[in-house]
């Protein structure tokens, strides 16, 4: 196997036209935040604004570690506080009979070292969502995507639930003979099971100190592997899923493998295609710690107010040896700022956590 991709400051390609994209961008932001701001009377977050369940933890950096894993937040075993935050995509708080992809924004706390430009504190968030790519290859095509999602913010919900149990099926269908479709699990196809029993990936690629690499988040408990692919009922009410975690959460500790896959061929494993999915095979994924949650009250008020008003999530807070890479991460940089700052103002609630984040 080839050895990994060496980090240097030039391997990332930024197209001429990207402060334009990043202008798009932070509009559809501002036309998501404001939309939702006026019909929820207060401010949410611009992408994920749902959660299911918040969770606090601790995530264990594995001892013995080979030096190509022996990096950054992962270079030094022991054990450091974790918070865990289950959502949907979309910026507005959507009925759960919508099937939508799902995701995990985690943060880490005590996490030493040089800081990223912006970062404030302590703290490493990795965001990471259930599908091993990105749903567009660019940031122009996220910004592309983007502004179609936020001219659906605030339209009728009942056309959105109809057309997702439609896209299901048709899904479904398509996955039955292995061409499942992420488009269509993008715009409401997505299978509705368990999240707690789902793998979740940044998807993009970052930083990994000296080399590069995506992360993963997989399911490692037999509790958790039991709810791998678990149709779940989401027909009764409109935030079921909660329910759902909350009962699986009170019942037993959770514990999931946090893994790093090192880029061993660019070709192979693009930095700038967020689309492309690395193969395993060529660049398989290795555990370097575990998070571990023990068994909690999912949505204990003062544990969600806590995180969903005074806390932020953004690839962009961390170390240097941590830093997002790709133009689909540069463009997340400056709209989950300006959203963090949005929620701020208009809730009149200080966000205590970082400064960097959404």
């Amino acid at each position: 196997m080839p050895a990994p991709v060496r980090y240097t400051d030039d391997l990332e390609t930024i197209d001429s036209d990207e402060a334009a994209t990043v202008r798009s961008l932070l509009d559809s932001f501002d036309h998501i935040l404001r939309t939702t701001a006026r019909d929820y009377g207060h401010a949410v977050r611009s992408v994920h604004a749902k959660a299911h369940a918040v969770l606090q933890g601790t995530l264990q950096v594995h001892e013995g570690l080979p030096a190509e894993l022996r990096q950054g937040l992962f270079a030094t075993p022991g054990t450091h506080p974790a918070w865990l935050r289950v959502s949907t995509n979309p910026g507005d708080l959507l009925s759960d009979k919508i099937s939508l992809p799902r995701g995990i924004a985690l943060k880490v706390e005590e996490a030493r070292g040089p800081r990223l430009d912006g970062a404030i504190g302590q703290a490493q968030d990795f965001l990471m969502i259930d599908g091993p790519a990105f749903a567009v290859a660019t940031a122009h095509d996220f910004a592309r995507q983007l502004k179609l999602l936020a001219a659906t913010t605030d339209r009728a919900e009942g056309g959105k639930v109809l057309l997702s149990k439609i896209l299901q099926t048709v899904n479904a269908a398509l996955g039955r003979v292995g061409a499942e479709s992420a488009s269509l699990a993008g715009i409401g196809g997505a299978p509705q099971v368990h999240p707690l029993g789902q793998t979740y990936f940044s998807a993009t690629p970052f930083r990994y100190g000296d080399h590069v690499a995506k992360f993963r988040l997989r399911p490692l408990s037999a509790d958790l592997t039991e709810l791998t692919g678990k149709k779940i009922d989401t027909s009764d009410g409109d935030s079921p899923i909660r329910a759902h975690v909350r009962a699986s959460m009170a019942g037993f500790d959770a514990e999931w493998a946090f893994e790093v896959q090192l880029a061993r061929d660019l070709v192979c494993q693009p930095i700038e295609d967020a689309s492309q999915i690395w193969d395993e095979d060529e660049a398989p994924f290795a555990q370097v710690a575990t998070l571990r949650v023990p068994r909690q009250d999912s949505l204990d008020p003062a544990q969600v107010d806590q995180v969903d008003l005074g806390m932020r999530f953004s690839p962009w807070n961390g170390l240097q040896a941590h830093r997002p890479l790709g133009g689909v991460n540069r463009a997340r940089r400056l709209p989950y700022e300006q959203s963090a700052q949005f929620r701020a103002r208009f809730n009149r609630c200080p966000i205590h956590d970082l400064d960097m984040a959404e």
